[in-house]
């Protein structure tokens, strides 16, 4: 019998939280560096990201722990870019997750550099992975690599930065690069590691992508309206920046109903998957979280 969502989901997160606490662990002169990143990989959080990539894995028929080092590179270029996110160039943020930030507690220089180290260490991680092939491999950095570049992540912090999203549709497209392009890249490098076909990973991103949208649209909602202690970091901190949100453009009802929109759409992208019930209701919980 199949556990329910929680004790699997949390299945999942223990398995990468484990993964995750065996990196960056071995004595080195320069061990500051190595304290500061660890320091931001172990945060907590819900670790969305990988536990997509084991999820959309085993839908498909592959083994999950093919996709594990490859959903926790992924969890490394998130925690990189959450780092770089928060530095006072940035969002100057000081809070993350309910802990002071990086920057913080390391200071500005070793914040920049463990953000700067995680990056390649993600791609370590992919070409070190145990069982895939060698084109999985190139696959899977192809996938990563396009998902947090130029064209990507940084794509999208580069309009946040510049006030670039003067429309919905701006906005939409803003998202779509910052949040959703990770969130494509974690369902499509499950795929990946079950050896999916191209269709299937065509619709796992689309299902990535559209949970992005509901995502990031939910987060703006959190914004106004979260206990910022059950949040984990500044409430209204979007206004005070003088960033327009979703909540700004439409209001919070008509983004209750675009999450609700994207949500459906992200669950009829993989509605001919044999195993998605995992993934239908993973859909569903984060269109619903409170953090």
């Amino acid at each position: 019998m199949m556990p329910d969502f929680q004790e699997r989901y949390d299945l999942y997160r223990s398995e990468v939280e484990a993964y995750l606490q065996g990196l960056f662990v071995g004595e080195r002169p320069y061990g500051r560096l190595q304290e500061a990143m660890r320091y931001s990989l172990l945060a907590g959080g819900k670790r969305v990201r990988p536990v997509l990539s084991l999820a959309v894995c085993e839908a498909l028929g592959g083994e999950r722990t093919l996709a594990l080092p490859l959903g926790c590179a992924l969890e490394l270029v998130h925690t990189y870019s959450l780092i770089h996110d928060d530095l006072p160039c940035m969002d100057d943020d000081d809070l993350r997750r309910g802990r002071p930030t990086c920057h913080v507690v390391y200071g500005e220089t070793m914040a920049v550099l463990a953000g700067d180290a995680l990056q390649p260490e993600a791609f370590r991680l992919i070409a070190c992975a145990p069982g895939l092939s060698a084109q999985q491999r190139v696959d899977a950095v192809r996938a990563l690599s396009t998902a947090c570049g130029g064209d990507g992540m940084v794509a999208g912090q580069v309009l946040d930065v510049d006030g670039l999203a003067h429309t919905v549709e701006e906005l939409r497209r803003l998202c779509r690069l910052k949040t959703g392009a990770l969130l494509h890249a974690a369902a499509e490098l499950g795929c990946i590691a079950a050896g999916a076909s191209e269709t299937q990973r065509r619709q796992a991103g689309v299902y990535g992508s559209h949970i992005g949208l509901a995502f990031q649209v939910r987060d703006d909602m959190l914004d106004v309206i979260a206990d910022q202690g059950e949040f984990g970091k500044p409430v209204g901190s979007d206004k005070e920046e003088g960033k327009r949100t979703f909540v700004d453009f439409l209001g919070l009802e008509e983004c209750g109903k675009l999450v609700a929109e994207e949500t459906q759409l992200a669950k009829e992208a993989i509605a001919g998957f044999r195993n998605n019930e995992f993934l239908l209701a993973l859909a569903d919980k984060l269109a619903e979280r409170r953090k």
